[in-house]
């Protein structure tokens, strides 16, 4: 079975780009998958902003990133970028280390007008890390989540996004596996 990893770029934990995640989260468990959270807020600090690769956390999460065979991306919108823990914790990885790991990227926000983060802002970040499957992401407006529940239609494109993950996944490992069988020319 294929690694997952979700990372949370949430300042706390009870913020609606957490419930999103947990919700992903759970969306993949139930499809047979083994999910790692990597909530960002949590990593030390100072080794976090100081790219400190010795801290036994840090050097923990980033082996996380390089393990993983599907990257989940959450991250609120703030004036049209994404948080800068995502940032932060992205800043960390060698410049390749996203290649062929299957990304969705995830956000929250209080306007569709936040949407182009994704596409403007996110991407091109991830991209910067070698990023070459990434998937059409999903925005949720923060208004489609009250407490810890989300809108139906809301849930419904997490639904969405989630299966074409799984799908996108499943694919990229079929395709590794084929390539390490195929006999040396």
């Amino acid at each position: 079975m294929s690694t997952i990893l979700t990372i949370s770029g949430s300042p706390s934990p009870v913020s609606r780009t957490g419930i999103v995640a947990a919700h992903v989260d759970d969306l993949l468990r139930a499809a047979g998958y083994g999910v790692t959270t990597l909530d960002v807020r949590q990593l030390p600090t100072l080794s976090l902003l100081t790219e400190d690769l010795q801290d036994p956390e840090i050097a923990d999460a980033v082996a996380a990133v390089l393990r993983a065979d599907g990257i989940v991306v959450a991250s609120p919108v703030y004036r049209a970028a994404y948080s800068g823990l995502v940032k932060a914790l992205l800043d960390l990885l060698p410049k390749k280390a996203l290649r062929g790991r299957v990304i969705l990227p995830l956000a929250t926000g209080g306007s569709q007008g936040f949407l182009v983060a994704m596409d403007y802002a996110l991407n091109p970040l991830l991209a910067g890390k070698g990023a070459d499957n990434v998937l059409r992401g999903e925005f949720v407006l923060d208004q489609d989540i009250v407490g810890d529940v989300i809108a139906p239609t809301a849930a419904d494109s997490l639904r969405t996004a989630v299966d074409r993950f799984v799908t996108s996944v499943e694919l990229a490992r079929d395709k590794r596996r084929r390539m390490h069988l195929r006999p040396a020319v």
